[in-house]
This record gives C-alpha cells, sequence and structure tokens, in this order.
C-alpha cells in the first residue's frame, strides 16, 4: 500500500471502529457495517485535499443516524486531520560534517 491509502485505511478503521464501538454499547447488530473513504488530491503543496467516509450500517433503523455520525467523528483520526499537529521532521545521517 502507499502512504495515501494507509492513511485512508487509517481513517476507515478509526471510522469503523467507533460505529462498531456505538452499536456495541446499544447491543446493535452490526451485520453488513462497511466504511468506504475516498479523498481528493490538492496542489499547492501536494496532498490529500478532500476525503469522504460513507459509514453503511444496514442492520440499524434511521433514529440511530445523527448519533451514530456524532459518534464517528470522535474518531482520533479525523480530529487530528481537522485540527492538524506540529510535525517536527529531521534528518540525520551517520557521517559527521567535518570528516566529509
Amino acid at each position: 500500500m502507499t502512504p495515501p491509502e494507509l492513511l485512508l485505511a487509517s481513517l476507515g478503521s478509526c471510522a469503523g471502529h467507533y460505529a462498531a464501538e456505538y452499536l456495541r454499547a446499544r447491543s446493535l447488530p452490526s451485520q453488513g457495517l462497511r466504511v468506504h473513504v475516498e479523498a481528493e488530491k490538492a496542489t499547492g503543496p501536494a496532498r490529500l485535499g478532500a476525503f469522504r467516509i460513507r459509514v453503511d450500517v444496514p442492520s440499524v433503523d434511521s433514529t440511530h443516524h445523527d448519533s451514530l455520525l456524532r459518534t464517528v467523528k470522535h474518531c482520533l483520526i479525523h480530529n487530528t486531520l481537522l485540527h492538524p499537529a506540529n510535525i517536527d521532521v529531521k534528518v540525520e545521517t551517520n557521517v559527521r560534517a567535518d570528516a566529509a
């Protein structure tokens, strides 16, 4: 898998986990639970610019829709992407500057 595919898998698995926990906590059936994640590329800089998550829960009636949506939106990965963390990048090598 490519790094962007892994990011999408992480986002989808997080959404699925939260949906499954919602269902389990309420003793609701989870048969047919499916999560679909897509993203569009953006430029300037190159990145994934727009994500779409669809959670299909065919065995649960629509009275749970709003609560399930709120629960899935609590996903840690979802919130990390909405409120980006600081990222510190370092490159370290084994060659000392004075040895070169």
